[in-house]
């Protein structure tokens, strides 16, 4: 069966991909980065899903060839990896264009550099020695977290830098989940990626409010003042609860669902495509409600978390999850009755190994429905009949992890023609040593010698509309008050609406004062009850933008947190808010902000939205040892796309397995007086 043209590669076909590449440079050393499917052009593939959904594709119609986007790095005789960029046409088996970066933009880390850094760690004598300066209590042993090393200085050379995030892990109780961020160290060793060496080790300020930023006041045995954190089940002080009962989610008929060709997801009235990349995980793609087109393609662009600790190094502290590493890459292996309850349809990715060997990447997506509550209700109030009906949701979910923290992924599908992208922050806050009895005003101490440092996550979506067409235009809708006039507001509780139309690719910002409301609409279609143009809305979350001082690096390199709304002009492989290279830049290159200066026409154009939001995180108590899940949602709602509630129909069944609670269960906790 030939693939279809939005479906992620398969093994083979990553295989066919690597073999072509290492055909083409045979006496150099070729350590390869990832391989993936290279989306097919927007016209070619507009032609294609035309023929499909009108039923006239047929063995021999003309398809968008396959491509595969091939990362990797030329390693010459200077040791420093030249990054390269192909594509690899799959079916013929050829490269069909190729890019030399160079050695001056950082091509996204690999997980097994992280491994390097480890290694490099335990030869360096440097990074030996720092270590044996500090006084570890007896049972602790050295843990180093990678991270990325976050933006250049202003005229520090490009090297490619990783970083250490140092602590040490109490291995008393023998168990190897025990948490090694209660006890953070104060030492940074960096690694030249290039020399595989560590070449400086940079030491941490950990005084308080009136202290230094660069002082080194800390005591050699450094966790003295530091206790335990866990929060692995066998290693709680006092247990589990013992109070909680199951609550099993059942459908004993099956799923409302049909997935074929491991891509296509049909629900009820909803028709769309899963794929899968390690940059942006899972992309939706060919979005379609009872028959009519809604989007093209909805994925999560990018995040940055930039932090508020301006003691060097941290004021380089700031990670582009997507850009630095890829979500996909960082996509947690999901566990049946775990992350995802119900009746569950899995999808696995492909990964690559360095010498570009594939691997199934197994259950990194989940498909289920869920119940959300009531959908709609009514009650006649003069015969007492209520029909009400259920809210259901198809759920299409990834979760990533990021060192210390998680966050989850949701595209969810509803049955009144509403998509929502949501997002959940968990895991563990980042922290770092500070000294006994000290306070900080760079965040909040959580536990003993542990201070969490203020930072922020900001979220860029990006949906591609194609609202009854790919020809639309975008508006924002706002009320305000009318004034009094005696003729049209003689009373006052007037307000009136206005609505305008964005006529330039530009950045625009939420403003809940006026309820302002982005509107997507097919001018060249008209609702037939309202008149007004069929169309999609949301509403901007009036989140707080980026922090940092304008002009600062970490300003610069993050430009597309400027606004809570972007709308440019639809180009072919435009998808990542803060461009293609994020990896220690000084400056958003590529990215939405440059995009938009272009001041293209978007009226009655092929256009595409980015919604930034975000989550300030000055970390509570309450954070530690693991965070509870702070959400954020951005709702697309129809706004007259349809003639009446589309999910008028949907049954109002009662649900025959809700139970009463027995009156002695009820009252089991009451003592008897």
């Amino acid at each position: 069966m030939v693939p279809h043209p939005l479906r992620a590669l398969s093994l083979e076909e990553t295989k066919t991909a690597r073999d072509v590449i290492l055909s083409l440079h045979k006496d150099v050393v070729v350590d390869f980065r990832e391989i993936y499917l290279q989306e097919p052009a927007k016209e070619g593939m507009k032609q294609f899903l035309d023929l499909e959904h009108s039923l006239r594709l047929s063995p021999t119609s003309k398809r968008p060839p396959r491509l595969a986007k091939c990362q990797y790095d030329i390693v010459g005789s200077d040791r420093i990896p030249e990054y390269h960029e192909s594509i690899v046409d799959i079916d013929v088996k050829k490269r069909v264009k190729h890019e030399i970066i160079g050695k001056e933009r950082q091509a996204s880390l690999t997980l097994w550099e992280f491994q390097i850094l480890i290694e490099a760690c335990k030869k360096s004598k440097m990074f030996q020695n720092a270590i044996a300066e500090f006084k570890l209590l007896d049972g602790f042993e050295l843990v180093v977290e990678p991270w990325p090393y976050g933006g250049l200085d202003f005229g520090a050379e490009n090297r490619r830098y990783f970083q250490g995030l140092c602590f040490a892990q109490d291995t008393r109780n023998g168990n190897a989940d025990s948490n090694f961020y209660a006890y953070p160290l104060p030492l940074i060793p960096i690694l030249d990626a290039h020399k595989k060496e560590i070449v400086r080790i940079d030491r941490l300020a950990t005084g308080g409010k009136g202290d230094s930023l660069t002082g080194k006041t800390h005591s050699e045995r450094i966790i003295d003042h530091c206790q335990p954190a866990e929060y692995v089940p066998e290693l709680l002080k006092n247990g589990t609860r013992k109070d909680v009962k199951p609550i099993n989610i059942t459908q004993p008929e099956g799923p409302s669902f049909k997935v074929t060709d491991e891509s296509l997801v049909e629900w009820q009235k909803w028709r769309f495509r899963v794929s899968f990349n390690p940059r942006e995980g899972a992309v939706i793609h060919d979005i379609h409600y009872d028959g009519r087109s809604v989007m093209y393609r909805l994925s999560i662009s990018e995040m940055t978390v930039p932090y508020a600790d301006p003691r060097p190094p941290f004021h380089r502290k700031q990670a582009f999850d997507f850009g630095d590493g890829g979500a996909g890459n960082c996509a947690n292996n999901l566990s049946l009755g775990c992350d995802c309850l119900g009746v569950i349809k899995y999808f696995d990715g492909v990964v690559i190994e360095s010498d570009g060997e594939p691997r199934v990447h197994p259950n990194v997506i989940c498909l289920h429905e869920q119940d959300n509550g009531i959908g709609w209700k009514h009650t006649n109030w003069r015969t007492g009949r209520a029909v009400v009906t259920r809210y259901r949701e198809l759920v299409v979910q990834f979760i990533i992890t990021l060192a210390n923290y998680e966050y989850v992924f949701a595209y969810k599908f509803d049955q009144a023609g509403g998509i929502t992208v949501e997002v959940r922050a968990t895991g563990i806050v980042s922290v770092v040593s500070i000294d006994v009895g000290k306070t900080s005003s760079y965040g909040n101490v959580v536990s003993g010698g542990v201070l969490a440092q203020n930072h922020q996550h900001i979220f860029c979506v990006r949906s591609d509309p194609a609202i009854d067409g790919h020809k639309n235009t975008v508006l924002h809708e706002e009320s305000h008050t009318a004034p009094w006039d005696k003729v049209t507001n003689p009373n006052g509780n007037f307000y009136e609406i206005r609505k305008t139309v964005i006529n330039k690719s530009t950045g625009l910002d939420a403003a809940p004062q006026h309820n302002r409301v982005i509107k997507i609409v097919n001018p060249n279609k008209k609702n037939p009850i309202s008149g007004n143009p069929v169309g999609y809305k949301f509403t901007p979350p009036p989140t707080q933008k980026l922090l940092a001082t304008p002009g600062s690096i970490q300003a610069q390199r993050a430009l597309f947190t400027n606004h809570h709304v972007w709308v440019t002009k639809y180009r072919d492989n435009e998808l990542y808010a803060a461009g293609r290279f994020t990896l220690q830049s000084q400056l958003e290159i590529d990215g939405v902000a440059e995009m938009a200066k272009r001041n293209d026409d978007v009226t009655n154009e092929d256009v595409v939205l980015w919604s930034v939001f975000g989550l300030t995180h000055n970390p509570r108590v309450e954070d530690w040892p693991v965070m509870p899940v702070d959400i954020f949602q951005l709702n697309f709602r129809p706004a007259d796309f349809f003639s009446a509630n589309p999910a008028i129909d949907v049954p109002s069944t009662k649900n025959t397995s809700s139970v009463l609670v027995e009156k002695n269960d009820c009252c089991a906790g009451k003592q008897k007086l």
